[in-house]
C-alpha cells in the first residue's frame, strides 16, 4: 500500500488585521484640555501657588480658629480651657509679632508701643483690645484709640491726638493744655507756642468755660493776652494793649459784663489809650484806672442785663 508523499505547500496566512485606537485615546490626542474659569482665575493672582496654598491654609485656620472660641463662649467652657485652646494658636503662629501704630505726631510713641506689648500672652486670642485701649487713652495727648487685630500676628493701632488750645501757667511752670482743659505737655518759655495764657491755680480746668466767656465777645477775643483764674471764682483779662479788666463771679454774668465791655471799647475805643485797669464787677458801672486817678462812669444796666 502506497502512501502519499507529504505536502510541501506552506499553510495559508491569516490577513493581519489591526487594532483599533481606542476613541477615548484618539480624542484626547487629537485635543487638549481646556481650561475652566477657576484654573484661569488662579493663573491671574500675583502670587505663586506655594504662597496660594499657604493663604488657603492660613484662611482655614482662621476660620476653624475663630469657630472654636466662639463655641467655646456660647457655651461656656471654663477659661481654662479657653486659654489653652488660645495658647496653641498662638504657638501656631497667631501671635503678636509687630505693632504697627498711626496718627501720632506729639504723643510718645514707646508709650503707646509698651501699652500694646505689655500681655500676660501674646497669643492672638488673648490679647484684650479694650485693655489696650484703655491704657492707651491715659497717655495726655490720645484723644482716641483704635486697636484691632490683623491675622496673623500684627496689632493696628490708630491714635486721634488732642490740639493744643492754650497753656497754663502755674507756680512758675507752664503746661499745654487742650480745649476741654486736658493737661498734654509741659512746654520751656522758649519754646512757648502762640497760644493763649491762662494763669492760677485750677486755671486749666476752667477751660471750657474760658473758652465760651471769649465767644460772648468774638471782636475782643483776638486781643486778649491771658486770663488769670482768681480766687476760684472769676476771670481778669489781660489784653496785649497793656490794659486788665476785672470780670463779675458767674459765668453768666461775667459773659454779659465782657460783651458791654465790647460795645463800651466800639463805641469810645477804650483800648489802647493809656488806660491801666478796667472794672466791670459792678454791673451799674465801669471803673477806670490811669495812672494817678480813679474814674468811676455809670453804665446802662439794661445792655449788660440783656
Amino acid at each position: 500500500m502506497s502512501r502519499k508523499p507529504p505536502s510541501t505547500r506552506a499553510p495559508a496566512k491569516r490577513p493581519s488585521v489591526k487594532p483599533k485606537r481606542r476613541a477615548q485615546n484618539s480624542r484626547a490626542v487629537a485635543k487638549k484640555k481646556q481650561p475652566n474659569v477657576l484654573d484661569l482665575a488662579i493663573a491671574a493672582l500675583p502670587v505663586s501657588e506655594a504662597t496660594l496654598h499657604r493663604m488657603t491654609v492660613w484662611g482655614i485656620t482662621g476660620i476653624a480658629v475663630a469657630s472654636v472660641l466662639g463655641v467655646a463662649t456660647i457655651f461656656g467652657v471654663p477659661g481654662i480651657i479657653g486659654s489653652a485652646v488660645a495658647e496653641s494658636v498662638g504657638r501656631a503662629g497667631f501671635r503678636v509679632e509687630q505693632v504697627e501704630v498711626t496718627g501720632i505726631k506729639r504723643a510718645d510713641k514707646m508709650a503707646v508701643y509698651n501699652y500694646a506689648l505689655d500681655q500676660k500672652s501674646q497669643a492672638m486670642p488673648l490679647v484684650d483690645l479694650e485693655e489696650v485701649r484703655g491704657k492707651l487713652m491715659s497717655i495726655g495727648w490720645v484723644a482716641d484709640a483704635r486697636v484691632s487685630r490683623r491675622l496673623p500676628d500684627t496689632l493696628m493701632i490708630h491714635i486721634v491726638e488732642r490740639k493744643a488750645a492754650a497753656v497754663w501757667q502755674h507756680k512758675g511752670q507752664l503746661m499745654l493744655i487742650d480745649a476741654e482743659g486736658v493737661l498734654l505737655e509741659p512746654v520751656s518759655a522758649e519754646a512757648m507756642p502762640d497760644l493763649p495764657l491762662v494763669i492760677g491755680d485750677g486755671a486749666y480746668a476752667q477751660q471750657p468755660a474760658y473758652q465760651r466767656l471769649l465767644d460772648a465777645a468774638p471782636a475782643l477775643k483776638p486781643l486778649v493776652k491771658a486770663a488769670t483764674w482768681i480766687g476760684n471764682r472769676r476771670w481778669d483779662l489781660s489784653f496785649n494793649t497793656g490794659e486788665r479788666l476785672a470780670l463779675p463771679e458767674g459765668e453768666a454774668d461775667a459773659a454779659k459784663a465782657l460783651t458791654k465791655f465790647a460795645e463800651l471799647d466800639g463805641a469810645d475805643r477804650l483800648l489802647g489809650r493809656g488806660y491801666m485797669r478796667f472794672d466791670m464787677r459792678d454791673p451799674t458801672r465801669l471803673v477806670v484806672r490811669m495812672p494817678g486817678q480813679v474814674v468811676r462812669k455809670t453804665i446802662e444796666t439794661a445792655s449788660v442785663g440783656e
